[in-house]
């Protein structure tokens, strides 16, 4: 049986500085060790039991990194083990096979947006037009297929996140708030269809996946068998489906479990 794992990275299996604070005292804090460095900087980690799991899982099963990251971004990141052959970055706009992108998958992905979504640009005017100033810090287009703001969370408007989805949605966007990003992406720009193409050429049987936030609902919706944390945006709004294990660790500890798991569930499906 060929075994699929496509996990979100951030706040999933890899945890910034800021991210460190989901975790536990620091009295019981586990070792860490960074996976990205950034400008001589680093910027996420794993603990040190997790970097053997995951180790072990890029030897015995198609690993697959699947993330928000734009591929510069996801490029920063090294995770220990076997490289993996495919990766997902862009939310599913990009498919990377040993590295480089598949342009086959580049342009289905733009055919389908061009179809059926309100062009990127509408998005990014009304984003300019709504956003304060006093909280606004950087607006942001990744890959020129989605955009994203970063802001001052404390001073957000409570119910802004939520108008915009409202005014997003009928344009065929989605909108995801995500720690200080708040992000608008279409919605057939997804990592679940990433995700089943690579289960098309590995021959994969059975498709385990982990994550988040609300853009890793689908990928949890589409595999055999899901893990959320508990922390992140599934976690507050208390999403749940008849096949996802939902994990009361929180921060690199559930980043830790959910490692566990997959391997727990790859074993049994060998077997």
């Amino acid at each position: 049986m060929s075994i699929l794992i496509a996990s979100d990275l951030d706040r999933t299996l890899i945890y910034s500085a800021a991210a460190l604070g989901l975790t536990m005292p620091d009295a019981e804090a586990p070792r860490l060790l960074c996976v990205e460095v950034h400008e001589r900087k680093p910027l996420s980690y794993m603990t040190e039991s997790a970097v053997g799991l995951l180790t072990q899982l890029t030897a015995d099963t198609v690993f697959v990194p699947t993330t928000t990251r734009t591929r510069k971004q996801y490029q920063r990141i090294r995770l220990p083990g076997t490289a993996p052959k495919y990766a997902i970055c862009a939310n599913g706009g990009h498919l990377l096979v040993d590295g480089v992108t598949d342009h086959d998958w580049r342009t289905q992905v733009a055919g389908t947006l061009a179809d059926e979504c309100a062009p990127l640009e509408e998005i990014r005017a009304h984003l300019a037009t709504a956003a304060d100033p006093a909280w606004l810090r950087k607006e942001r287009v990744a890959e020129d297929l989605f955009a994203y703001l970063v802001v001052e969370r404390e001073l957000l408007p409570e119910d802004w996140v939520k108008e915009l989805g409202a005014w997003a949605e009928g344009r065929g966007w989605t909108v995801s708030l995500q720690g200080r990003k708040i992000y608008a992406v279409p919605k057939p720009l997804t990592k679940s269809a990433a995700v089943r193409e690579v289960a098309r050429r590995t021959g994969a049987t059975l498709t385990l996946a982990a994550g988040d936030s609300l853009l890793d609902a689908d990928l949890l919706m589409a595999a055999d068998r899901g893990w959320r944390p508990g922390h992140g945006e599934l976690a507050e709004s208390g999403w749940n489906a008849p096949h996802l294990t939902v994990l009361p660790q929180q921060g690199v500890a559930a980043g830790e479990e959910i490692l566990r798991e997959f391997g727990r569930a790859a074993a049994l499906g060998r077997s």
